[in-house]
């Protein structure tokens, strides 16, 4: 099958590798090269990098629903377009360009958590399970006929290998669903709009500890979702710094909510519910540290209030 692919999130490239391997893969389209890094040097994503190895025609737009977007499209007389993370919304008319369908490779059991950050939310709200769902695409958000879902359970995973694992899940799931297609066994399933809830993007203030409304566990949670260049943050003496490693505690304290109870040799830290030990953290300007290390030359004082 002519395949063009769509995807601007380095999640869709095993995705685009198999595809590679299995069919006629006749463009990768993906975003325009932006600055980017600490130097902001203008570099390509890395949906682009990937390609470039396996030497695929690319195309790079800005709005994949412009007139010159559309007529290129069109001429690649494509049999599938399959999207993956792509970040644009595409309308009627790019959707009904391929011969058969458009669909998404989307990174949950739909109709749960549609949208940007389905694999972060799933592990911060304490799911069980998440998955990869195969869905015919609308010009709705995630809310087409889904034909394929594969679940596989959380567990104790962080964001960057439950992305692995679902990155998996996707390409083995798009190549099943090629196969489906060319034998016209396909069958699709309206979505239960009833039961669908929302994955909003995530921000480096996601992961700012209330330590007023927030376990330990929750607290553990949002660290294993969130990107470790945001990790999760507090404040001291209004200085705000990263936590980049924690374990918890839910031994009962009078402590206040915040406060520091230990800071010797470790860095304990009063929640809802019990403590985070913190066990890795850096400070603006510094590079990351053992908690040991850190406190030979740093003293927090104990009864410190954090966050505020």
């Amino acid at each position: 099958m002519k395949i063009v692919f769509m995807s601007n999130s380095s999640f869709g490239n095993q995705a685009m590798r198999r595809l590679n391997e299995c069919e006629d893969l006749v463009c990768v389209v993906t975003g325009v090269d932006k600055k980017r890094g600490r130097g902001k040097k203008v570099k390509a994503n890395e949906v682009k990098e990937e390609a470039l190895k396996l030497g695929l025609n690319i195309y790079q737009t800005m709005d994949i629903n412009s007139e010159e977007s559309m007529e290129y499209l069109k001429s690649l007389e494509a049999d599938l377009f399959v999207v993956v993370a792509f970040g644009q919304l595409l309308t009627r008319k790019i959707l009904d360009i391929p011969k058969y369908y458009s669909v998404n490779i989307h990174a949950s059991i739909l109709p749960e958590l549609r949208g940007a950050a389905p694999i972060q939310r799933a592990i911060m709200q304490g799911d069980k399970e998440s998955g990869v769902s195969i869905m015919k695409m609308e010009e709705g958000l995630d809310t087409g006929d889904v034909a394929l879902i594969k679940k596989t359970e959380i567990n104790d995973k962080n964001f960057e290998e439950l992305e692995e694992d679902l990155s998996r899940i996707g390409s083995d799931l798009i190549i099943e669903f090629i196969e489906d297609l060319k034998e016209d066994k396909i069958e699709f399933q309206k979505q239960d709009d009833s039961k669908s809830s929302y994955a909003k993007k995530i921000f480096k203030e996601d992961g700012f500890i209330d330590f007023e409304k927030q376990s330990a566990e929750e607290i553990q949670r949002i660290l294993r979702a969130m990107p470790k260049r945001y990790a999760i943050s507090t404040t001291l003496d209004g200085t705000r710094f990263k936590i980049t490693d924690i374990s918890i505690d839910k031994e009962k304290t009078d402590a206040a909510n915040g406060e520091v109870v230990s800071s010797n040799k470790e860095l304990k830290i009063a929640t809802l519910d019990g403590h985070i030990n913190v066990k890795r953290l850096q400070f603006p300007g510094k590079k990351e540290m053992d908690i040991k290390s850190f406190l030979l030359g740093n003293k927090i004082e104990k009864g410190t209030i954090l966050g505020k």
